[in-house]
């Protein structure tokens, strides 16, 4: 999904080129000179100024920001320092990045859609398994820390065993903001190395979501550098107005190859929305009172833009909802879909998800009791195991966390794909591999985006995504990425090397 472009179309183009010109190339100056730096698990671009993240996210003209930012040294500078030396690569290290480039080709392409307009990419192939065998690993160790802490002798015990210590150790952590697996900093702040944290009190290493999400987020920045994936709420004050996401399903009278799929589903969730609220918002977000019986019957027999257009009256937004796990009766505020006019005869349908500092903060909350969920669901009874009936509540617990990521959509663009890759990493930790592919037609954002509660998303999806899972360990024998691809100059040239 692509991140909202506030530049006038007619204008567009000429935007593009000094984005080329002037922030690509600050991004390549960055990366040239960190090419012999250790690569952290927090956001690769994390150096970014917020005001130039902005700009770049907004394709915003260069010249109100180049002299409020600091600037990247040159790359003669950068080549004086030594920092883009050849590097020493040992025989054992080379075989090593090879079986791990082999597993991670496998993993990774099952995050294709097989939709039209998707094509496929090997480079975001081998990121994505990459980055799910890293989170993985991450995971699994962080899981094995919080299950020894549950075992430890010095830990009370009750006279219900361990099924007691597990509801203790729930109610203890849903304290803190970070939940389970997590330090007791706020899920927001950036993570130390490899996206695990110390905490402090117990010295074991901890993780949050933020931390877990991180980790896919690092990659898919390093892959494709000139795409701005960047988390909203590290953007200047524009986050405080709610800087989003806008993806279009129709322009004007085009029809978006890769979203227009999803139109009537879009549609018919708007016209029961309207007709269980009663009215929509205008431009001026005041709203419009839809409660007529006329115009309630007109629109749900509304099967087009026009139609809906002409009883609403003008241009107007609705907001879908997702129903809370965490707090029960809440609902938090999912996606936008917007209707406005465009010329004599065509519309702009679309959705747009704003990131505010409210809304973040009940994601932030719903994500943290979810990822807590997660980790209280395999560190018990199902820890370790390789019985999949017995793993049932970790696998649907997995898919509540990806359906609040898919609604949160945090990132000001490539949130779909990050979803995937850390369903396909956490499965991983699990002892559990997807083996399938995504069923054609099926986009699983839009899934998520479309439904307004996760067990109807859960049940959804688990009809054709737990039949290929197959448990084993086998990913165990793979060998550590972080300490295999430690520096950047070889994140990018496992990325960049292909043998056909």
């Amino acid at each position: 999904m692509h991140v909202m472009l506030q530049t006038p179309l007619h204008l567009r183009a000429h935007h593009i080129s000094f984005v080329a010109f002037d922030s690509i190339k600050e991004i390549a100056l960055y990366t040239a000179s960190k090419i012999s730096s250790e690569i952290l698990s927090g956001s690769h671009q994390w150096r970014y100024e917020p005001l130039f993240k902005e700009y770049w996210c907004k394709r915003l003209h260069p010249k109100n920001v180049c002299e409020k930012v600091y600037r990247q040294p040159p790359l003669r500078e950068s080549l004086k320092k030594g920092k883009l030396r050849k590097q020493d690569i040992s025989s054992t290290k080379q075989k090593t990045a090879v079986i791990l480039i082999r597993a991670a080709d496998l993993i990774g392409k099952k995050i294709q859609y097989s939709c039209s307009g998707f094509l496929p990419n090997k480079r975001q192939h081998r990121m994505a398994g990459l980055a799910a065998i890293e989170i993985a690993q991450k995971v699994s160790k962080a899981w094995r820390s919080l299950q020894a802490e549950w075992k430890s002798p010095n830990r009370s015990t009750s006279k219900h065993g361990k099924r007691a210590r597990r509801k203790e150790k729930i109610n203890i952590l849903s304290q803190n903001r970070g939940g389970a697996c997590c330090s007791t900093s706020s899920s927001s702040e950036p993570s130390t190395s490899y996206g695990i944290v110390e905490d402090r009190s117990s010295g074991r290493p901890m993780m949050s979501w933020h931390d877990v999400y991180s980790l896919a987020v690092k990659w898919r920045q390093i892959s494709e550098p000139c795409d701005p994936v960047v988390w909203v709420n590290k953007l200047s004050e524009e986050f405080n107005s709610g800087f989003g996401s806008h993806t279009p399903l129709i322009l004007g009278q085009a029809k978006v190859v890769r979203y227009f799929p999803n139109f009537q589903r879009a549609l018919g969730i708007a016209r029961s929305i309207i007709k269980d609220k009663m009215f929509v918002y205008n431009r001026g977000d005041n709203a419009i009172d839809l409660s007529d019986d006329g115009k309630l019957q007109d629109i749900m027999n509304a099967d087009s833009c026009s139609d809906l257009y002409r009883v609403v009256g003008e241009d107007f937004w609705l907001a879908t909802w997702c129903n809370s796990t965490a707090f029960e009766g809440k609902r938090l505020e999912g996606t936008r879909i917007t209707l406005a006019k465009m010329g004599e005869h065509g519309f702009d349908f679309l959705i747009r998800t704003p990131c505010t500092p409210s809304r973040w903060d009940d994601f932030d909350a719903e994500m943290t009791a979810a990822w807590e969920a997660l980790c209280n669901a395999y560190c018990g009874e199902s820890y370790g195991s390789t019985d999949f009936s017995v793993l049932e509540n970790v696998r649907d617990a997995i898919l509540r966390l990806t359906y609040y990521w898919y609604n949160f959509m945090p990132l000001s663009r490539g949130s779909a794909a990050i979803g995937f890759i850390v369903l396909l990493g956490l499965f991983l930790a699990a002892n559990m591999e997807f083996t399938g592919s995504i069923p054609q037609g099926l986009q699983v954002d839009w899934e998520a985006i479309l439904t307004l509660d996760p067990n109807s998303f859960v049940d959804s999806v688990k009809s054709w995504l737990y039949p290929s899972l197959k448990v084993t360990t086998s990913w165990k024998d793979y060998p550590d990425v972080a300490s295999t691809f430690e520096t950047t100059g070889s994140v990018v040239a496992a990325l960049s090397s292909y043998s056909d």
